[in-house]
């Protein structure tokens, strides 16, 4: 079957005929023709293989969270080559680890992961088989347990993402949240009756392929639908009705002044973050929220360990998103002319291969000031 072929369900049938939910075509079932269609169209990535291999899996999951699977097929196998086992992970500091994720951003998941590697290394190195026991482990949350525990061992539990949340939505019209307690609730076993009749894992997988290619959030590709005949949304000719809209989370804008120094040799001042919830472990120019008391140059001043500065340069402030916060940098350019000694914690780096785990942020900075 050619990806994408319109009218083809699995079974060689007409998607677009409307038959009751979870109704049987022939000896052929809703859940059948699903995992037709993704057998058939599924994208090949490298974690995909015909045995799924429970740290790989791992590894994938985590770095899918929150990150787009473009990037994170990209850092994948570089990463699982530099650690090929939990062991092998468990056996790195963190710096490293950190350094090996870099360019996937939310660094949480990757301290987490190496968490997780030291205490299932420690208990004799086997991850659990079922979703409970998984999802005591550091990072690992009810979506990731339910997709290694289906995946790669085989277990009938659901799971919802966005892709799943709005597939589901849409094929049973739901007048909820999907994110609701309730809306939750409803999706999930829709989803768990669909494992009456097929693999679990596939089950799960399909239904994220799904919603990632085809039951998109906008102009979804109804014709190509493997649950056409299912789905009440697209019957009543209202997908885009669904999902029902929910709250957002309040952004919240700060600003901050970084200070960029520059030695003679063009490396970079860089300090790691060692406290905060979203950057630490990182290394980047020192910063600080920005204190309106002070001058830039002042307050630059103060966040470099260095007595003799050449000079400053205020440029003009850049944005930068991290999650529900939209930051302001001032960027303080400094000369320093030299390269004297630091104390822990600091490092001169060249901005554009820093050989240290970074953020984004850096090489917004580097352009910018460049600029």
């Amino acid at each position: 079957m050619e990806e994408g072929e319109v009218g083809s369900c699995g079974d060689g049938s007409d998607c677009s005929l409307p038959l009751p939910l979870g109704s049987y075509h022939g000896l052929v079932t809703v859940a059948d023709r699903l995992v037709a269609w993704f057998r058939a169209n599924a994208r090949p990535l490298p974690w995909r293989t015909p045995i799924r291999d429970p740290y790989r899996s791992l590894v994938s999951e985590l770095m899918a969270q929150q990150t787009q699977l473009d990037r994170v097929v990209t850092r994948f196998e570089v990463f699982v080559r530099r650690f090929p086992s939990l062991a092998s992970l468990a056996a790195a500091s963190e710096e490293e680890v950190l350094a090996a994720w870099s360019g996937l951003g939310y660094y949480r998941r990757a301290r987490l992961l190496h968490r997780l590697a030291c205490e299932v290394t420690a208990a004799g190195g086997e991850l659990p088989r079922t979703a409970v026991e998984l999802e005591n482990l550091p990072g690992v949350g009810p979506y990731t347990a339910a997709a290694l525990a289906s995946v790669v061992f085989g277990e009938a539990v659901p799971l919802m993402d966005g892709n799943v949340a709005r597939v589901g939505a849409r094929v049973l019209a739901l007048g909820r949240d999907p994110r609701s307690t309730r809306g939750r609730s409803e999706i999930l076993r829709w989803v768990a009756s669909l494992m009456n009749d097929a693999p679990p894992g596939e089950v799960n997988e399909a239904l994220m392929e799904l919603g990632a290619r085809i039951c998109t959030p906008m102009s979804p590709q109804c014709g190509r639908c493997p649950l056409a005949r299912e789905c009440r949304a697209g019957l009543d000719g209202r997908p885009d009705a669904y999902p029902r809209p929910r709250r957002s989370r309040e952004a919240v804008d700060l600003e901050w002044l970084a200070a960029v120094a520059e030695a003679d040799d063009g490396r970079w001042l860089l300090r790691r973050v060692t406290d905060g919830p979203i950057l630490r472990g990182l290394w980047l120019p020192p910063f600080a929220e920005r204190d309106e008391s002070k001058s830039p140059a002042l307050q630059a001043r103060e966040l470099i360990p260095v007595r003799d500065l050449a000079g400053f340069e205020v440029a003009a402030p850049i944005g930068h998103a991290i999650t529900h916060r939209r930051i302001s940098v001032t960027a303080v350019r400094v000369a320093l002319g030299h390269r004297p000694d630091l104390p822990s914690g600091w490092s001169f780096a060249d901005p554009e291969a820093p050989g240290l785990p970074t953020s984004s942020l850096l090489g917004k900075l580097l352009t910018h000031l460049r600029r």
